[in-house]
């Protein structure tokens, strides 16, 4: 990388199999994949400053969506606009897509694979994985007492009433707490220069709020229609990234009936296993209900907000940033996205996974890998299944 190409527009084919290889090896969740964008862009490439990485991610952290996919298809935008946002989308999902596509597709044709010991393996597995994340993030959203009392009250909430209009008020609420408390946010980074001009933003903004509105209106539950308002919803109103989905998709596609409670939490167990995003895992509900072409409308659905967003909120970063008012409100609903997380550790995750002492046992063994040995999720997910087969 010359010096001059820092600054230069990059073709969207050399952006592609730049990301495609990101995708081919970026184990390890959200924050682990803005590790490896920031040794291949900044330190390796340097096709941005520090400062313009940390405002990019910064912007990326606080909009609902797949935070990581989000902060590669900034980097896109950066070096060759709507083109280049496009082709490190695709280089980055592809991979890990498709596998959960091809799962998706084996279980449909031989079902009684999702009823072996092996699922119940990957069932322990994600019980694990979740409250790694919910400790993780709790010490990183939820640094202090109110805090971490708004993301117990959010929890608490949850649990008693879980449907999918409490999880949007509760986090409604926890960020006007937060603005009215004037909870402490971080200072972004210096200004980013952004090649975004005229009513581009403002259109996004609109076809991003249309959309949301549409994907409320009741529809056939399976349908291609259902699917993608499903998706999209989950997609628009998920803060936290990949994790925080669960919650959203199983109470549309679980407690709606649509799908087993084993063959879904069998597809998020397989999720953590891959590389890339983790809300590729929308291949894996797709494909299960629409087969090849289930799975690319569930793809699309999800991931296009959190696009929309960054479209429409790369120019009012400007103005978040000297606002602390709108930062706070956004450290609230960080909080409660906490709360969000652990309600759902019990319900579903505990609940339909840990029922023997065994069961227990693998989660802690799980969780001490991940926690305590940093053993990596590619590794440790189907060492869980090898023993939830020989256990069950």
């Amino acid at each position: 990388m010359t010096e001059s190409e820092a600054t230069a527009q990059i073709s969207p084919g050399r952006i592609f199999w730049l990301f495609l290889r990101l995708g081919l090896t970026s184990f390890g969740g959200p924050a682990a994949h803005i590790g490896f964008f920031h040794d291949e862009f900044v330190k390796r490439r340097r096709w941005l400053s520090a400062a313009d990485y940390a405002e990019v991610v910064a912007l990326c952290q606080l909009l609902p969506g797949p935070a990581s996919s989000q902060v590669g298809l900034s980097i896109g935008f950066l070096k060759a606009r709507y083109v280049g946002a496009a082709a490190a989308w695709l280089g980055f999902t592809l991979p890990s897509a498709l596998a959960l596509t091809a799962l998706a597709l084996g279980l449909s044709a031989w079902p009684d694979a999702a009823s072996g010991g092996w699922v119940a393996g990957l069932k322990l597995f994600v019980v694990a994985v979740v409250a790694h994340a919910v400790w993780q993030m709790g010490a990183t959203l939820c640094p202090d007492r109110t805090r971490l009392t708004l993301a117990v009250l959010v929890a608490a909430s949850l649990l008693v009433v879980g449907s999918a209009w409490m999880q949007l008020l509760v986090l409604v609420l926890a960020g006007g707490f937060g603005a009215w408390r004037g909870l402490p946010a971080g200072a972004a980074a210096d200004s980013l220069h952004l090649p975004l001009r005229g009513r581009w933003p403002s259109g996004f903004a609109v076809v991003f709020a249309l959309l949301l509105g549409l994907s409320f209106i009741p529809l056939p539950a399976g349908s291609d229609g259902w699917l993608a308002a499903e998706l999209y919803r989950a997609g628009a109103l998920v803060f936290g990234g990949g994790h925080v989905v669960l919650p959203w998709l199983q109470e549309g596609f679980v407690a709606s009936g649509v799908m087993p409670a084993d063959t879904f939490l069998a597809g998020y167990g397989a999720a953590q296993a891959v590389p890339g995003p983790l809300f590729t895992f929308a291949a894996f509900l797709g494909g299960s209900e629409g087969g090849i072409g289930g799975a690319v409308v569930a793809l699309l659905a999800v991931f296009l907000p959190g696009a929309l967003l960054v479209f429409a909120g790369l120019p009012l970063w400007s103005w978040i940033r000297r606002h602390p008012r709108a930062r706070a409100a956004l450290a609230g609903v960080n909080a409660g996205v906490v709360g969000l997380l652990l309600a759902a550790l019990y319900d579903p995750v505990w609940t339909s996974a840990v029922h023997t002492p065994a069961g227990l046992a693998l989660v802690l063994l799980c969780w001490s890998g991940l926690a305590l040995w940093r053993v990596p999720v590619w590794l440790l997910a189907p060492l869980s299944a090898v023993a939830g087969a020989l256990l069950w």
